[in-house]
């Protein structure tokens, strides 16, 4: 079996023993089951395999981009390159809260719910755009890396970039020892590949082990058009975008950009899918690293198709049960402060509520009615990052082809890229002969 399908065994398996445990209320706060099992050994695994994606986000986008731009060699056509990134961002996210609210008009949900709040929730004030703009130049770039600030990292990799390329031919061997290094990480990322789908049994199986199904059902009417807004954005709004703009074959990409798909849903972060979403836009798209290590990095930070439908859906869920008429420009308003938000709040922890709050704030909605939807957001949160991963990988797609830099053979093939197990085990004779130059290096050096 190839890894996409060993991970598709283990997401469902996972699903599995975790409605078990949760319809049999094996996972009460005391049982043993809970204790050694789902906050044990399925949250240890799955925090491991998360916490190792992210180890890779920063050296990978670093070395990558700074790659990129030497092998680009042109200011002018970086420019061009994150222009269209930007706008295609923004349209994205504006088609996919516009799509919300009309969904969610039309099916009228939230009318005759009656809910109590399942829990408090304090809106959290986002930062100025200013503050984000200026933010962009790290005045530390190492403590830049340390907190994981991409939106200063893509920055600072531009800039060393472009600085190589100033210096010239003094620094090929420079450019190819960040060559390398780029090979080393892409190495790095086969082998925790390799452990995803143990990891993503233990990651869903613990979700759905706490998911309150009660609440679920009570919210059936959100979740269910959310749930369509996001498949419908997915399936529709994005390869109509793909075929459109980019003239690529949407069947051939959603095949391709499943196994990224499937991480994203289980780790429900984009910035801890980076390295897989990466691997697969390069390797299996066929996009140049010179794009993909600029528009895959820089939309895992402001594209948020996927938030942008919650923030939607949710609005008018929320206005329906408090009675509140919003109309033409309320919706409106909404539609803007999803746009601006998702450049106002990039690299901001818990951003889907910030951003949402915001919204709530701007047409007079009770922040309170956040926390009707709280419960069951984790759920969500995993469909809607899939989503945005999947935006991330059409933009790369459709601007590389509008640049020349996509390799049609390799898009088109349907075993390029695909992960190998061999590509993690070690070749012995290339290891001895590391350690024979290691040991002729040692032996001629003094005092040895």
């Amino acid at each position: 079996m190839n890894l996409t399908t060993k991970v598709l065994i283990g997401m469902i398996a996972g699903i599995i023993i975790g409605l078990i445990i949760n319809l049999s209320h094996l996972n009460t706060a005391h049982s043993l089951i809970n204790y050694y099992l789902v906050d044990g050994l399925f949250h240890t695994v799955g925090k491991l395999f998360v916490n190792a994606l992210k180890m890779l986000v920063v050296p990978l986008v670093l070395f990558s981009l700074i790659c990129g731009v030497c092998g680009i060699g042109d200011i002018k056509l970086l420019g061009r390159i994150g222009g269209k990134s930007f706008i295609l961002y923004l349209l994205t996210t504006a088609l996919a809260v516009a799509t919300a609210i009309g969904a969610a008009t039309v099916f009228d949900i939230g009318q005759g719910v009656h809910l109590v709040t399942q829990s408090n929730f304090t809106g959290k004030s986002a930062p100025p755009l200013t503050d984000v703009l200026i933010n962009i130049i790290p005045s530390n770039p190492i403590q830049a890396m340390a907190n994981g600030d991409m939106l200063s990292i893509i920055f600072f990799a531009i800039l060393t970039g472009v600085s190589i390329l100033l210096v010239g031919r003094k620094a090929e061997g420079l450019v190819e020892t960040i060559g390398v290094l780029n090979e080393v990480m892409m190495k790095m990322v086969n082998i925790v590949m390799s452990m995803a789908p143990y990891a993503v049994f233990c990651l869903l199986a613990k979700t759905v082990a706490d998911l309150g199904l009660d609440l679920l059902t009570q919210l059936i009417s959100y979740v269910a058009v959310l749930i369509a807004v996001l498949l419908f954005h997915l399936f529709v709004t994005l390869q109509t975008l793909l075929l459109v703009l980019g003239r690529l074959n949407p069947i051939i990409f959603l095949k391709k950009i499943r196994n990224a798909q499937i991480f994203a849903f289980s780790t429900s972060s984009s910035n801890a899918t980076i390295p897989v979403t990466f691997r697969t836009v390069t390797q299996r798209l066929g996009v140049d690293n010179s794009v993909a290590s600029f528009t895959v990095p820089f939309g895992a930070t402001i594209n948020m198709d996927g938030t942008a439908i919650m923030q939607g859906v949710a609005t008018v869920f929320i206005a329906n049960i408090y009675h509140i008429d919003l109309g033409l420009s309320g919706y409106l308003t909404v539609i803007a402060m999803s746009v601006l938000a998702s450049i106002g709040t990039a690299g901001v922890p818990g951003v889907g509520l910030i951003m949402l709050s915001m919204v709530f704030a701007q047409v007079g909605l009770p922040l309170e009615g956040i926390g009707l939807i709280l419960g069951v957001d984790r759920l969500l949160d995993m469909v809607r990052t899939a989503v945005n991963i999947s935006g991330d990988a059409v933009v790369s797609a459709v601007v590389a082809k509008s640049e020349g830099k996509l390799e049609q053979s390799t898009f088109n093939d349907p075993n390029a890229g695909i992960f190998d197990l061999q590509q993690t085990h070690l070749d012995q004779e290339s290891e001895k002969a590391l350690a024979d130059i290691i040991q002729q290096q040692q032996s001629s050096e003094p005092g040895r």
